[in-house]
């Protein structure tokens, strides 16, 4: 009788845990569906309160890297920007193969300005995806930055050839060529852009810039006009042009820019500087 009993006590004990799993369960994937609802309509602090509650239940489960990486996303958007650090490398932790989070934390870090960790960051994706063009031309960006000129070159070069149509590469390739003791072969690209897009405003300021270092003024000042009439709304180019009448000794033209650039958005006492640094 006794082992009748403790057989019965010992069944029922199974059959209520398989039944608090089953609910559990539930609970779970409800609670998971709601936070991505509320995501999808920018409820943010529904959502992220969500996310929270679900990876509470199931802090190391097979899904909860992705439920941390949405987590860390919706403090991105909240500015909690030392928070999402923290859980995208919870999510790396458990998930230390997946690319996606390794870039998420990147741009992060990049945005912060911590180019050096971000860096790291590309490079351990790198690691994994050896071909990711996102990776290499943000590594190739700041390592330009940081005038590592030879390791940027070499990310440009890498993109270029997975994707030759990458014109964000192409572009990035001659700023490099420029910076670095190589300003006809810069030219030579920036020219053949400029060829395949005539209408790309940008391209002709940055021709323009390498025109005025290397002391052509006449050519700058074409080029610097040309991308403000093909973009007049946009307040980088006439501080360009500013800093060029400066240098060519026309403080008119100069202070006529910066009231223009102000208009569009330009620090005024960024303006105010700039005229009186000259």
């Amino acid at each position: 009788m006794k082992r009748s009993l403790l057989c019965l006590s010992l069944l029922l004990c199974a059959l209520t845990n398989k039944a608090q799993v089953a609910v559990s369960d539930s609970i779970f994937n409800q609670t998971v569906r709601q936070a991505m609802d509320l995501a999808a309509i920018d409820s943010l602090t529904a959502a992220r309160d969500m996310f929270t509650s679900a990876l509470k239940m199931r802090p190391n489960g097979p899904q909860s890297a992705l439920l941390y990486r949405y987590l860390a996303q919706i403090q991105e958007r909240q500015g909690q920007r030392e928070e999402a650090l923290r859980t995208y490398g919870i999510a790396i932790n458990l998930q230390p193969r997946d690319a996606r989070l390794l870039l998420d934390r990147a741009a992060l870090l990049y945005h912060m300005s911590q180019g050096e960790r971000a860096a790291q960051d590309y490079s351990a994706a790198l690691d994994i995806e050896p071909e990711n063009e996102e990776a290499l031309f943000m590594r190739g960006h700041i390592r330009y930055e940081g005038r590592d000129y030879n390791g940027a070159r070499r990310d440009y070069e890498q993109l270029i050839r997975i994707n030759p149509s990458r014109t964000d590469a192409l572009c990035g390739l001659a700023l490099v060529n420029d910076r670095s003791g190589r300003a006809v072969e810069a030219m030579g690209q920036m020219n053949g852009l400029i060829e395949r897009f005539p209408n790309e405003a940008m391209f002709y300021a940055l021709r323009g810039g390498m025109h005025q270092r290397q002391g052509r003024y006449e050519q700058a000042l074409a080029d610097l006009s040309e991308a403000i009439r093909l973009n007049p709304q946009e307040a980088d180019y006439y501080v360009s042009r500013a800093t060029l009448y400066l240098e060519m000794g026309n403080r008119k033209l100069a202070r006529q820019d910066t009231r223009t650039a102000t208009a569009l958005g330009a620090d005024a006492r960024e303006m105010a500087g700039l005229l009186k640094s000259k």
